[in-house]
């Protein structure tokens, strides 16, 4: 590939199962690094020049964290479900418009970053997923929340910097949603339910920049049993 210079961290990877080529000027994946499928655990391929990735890709099967970010890819192989030990994905700063039906198939992502892409859809292959936590895809151009997220099972979901002005009416249902993050959308009062201040497991939702003022948050059945849920978080803190 004519970077001898990487050769030291194939060696190092092959021995730790960690391979770190983020800043390199890379267009495609090495074929160095593929070829450590069976060892790697943990692969870094952040601010390189990445137009896309290879359907080999699904080779890392027992790759846990996987970092793409600051790339320029557009779409992500459907070859990625065979990848079914990774916990940690991060596609941030890139050009992604949706993310592949089969994304479904991966039980044991936690975290997953889609932050700064070209979603216009809210990534709904991500629901029914057991284990995730965190749920990032804040600055993309999502318009709404869609039904069912009786089955986003994240406990933090930040859509801040979207155009989203429709929340749909079951998002009190996230079994575990605890911080919500919708600073700089297209919100007005109206799209606040009462159900998601009265009856969700949110202790923080973050509204600054919408059609209108958080502090008239206070007026919507519900917040103050909200805001309960906030003051026991608080004191749970100190």
């Amino acid at each position: 590939m004519g970077n001898s210079g990487l050769k030291q961290h194939y060696d190092t990877a092959s021995k730790t199962g960690v391979l770190q080529l983020a800043e390199y000027k890379l267009k495609e994946i090495p074929i160095e690094a593929l070829q450590l499928s069976d060892t790697l655990r943990s692969l870094d391929l952040s601010k390189n020049r990445l137009t896309s990735l290879p359907n080999d890709i699904c080779k890392f099967k027992l790759l846990k964290q996987l970092k793409l970010d600051a790339n320029k890819i557009e779409s992500l192989p459907n070859s990625m479900s065979d990848m079914r030990k990774l916990e940690m994905l991060n596609v941030s700063n890139n050009l992604i418009t949706c993310l592949p039906e089969t994304f479904a198939k991966l039980n044991n992502l936690k975290q997953v970053y889609l932050n700064h892409n070209r979603l216009k859809l809210f990534p709904e292959q991500l629901l029914g997923l057991h284990n995730l936590e965190v749920l990032e895809i804040s600055d993309n151009k999502i318009t709404e929340v869609p039904t069912g997220m009786s089955e986003l099972y994240v406990t933090e979901l930040n859509l801040s910097q979207n155009e989203i002005s429709v929340l749909s009416e079951d998002l009190y249902r996230a079994p575990r949603l605890k911080i919500l993050r919708l600073e700089e959308n297209c919100l007005s009062l109206d799209a606040i339910s009462p159900s998601l201040l009265r009856d969700s497991k949110i202790h923080t939702i973050n509204l600054d920049g919408n059609l209108f003022e958080p502090k008239q948050l206070a007026s919507v059945e519900g917040y103050n049993e909200y805001t309960e849920r906030y003051t026991a978080m608080k004191k749970k803190m100190f």
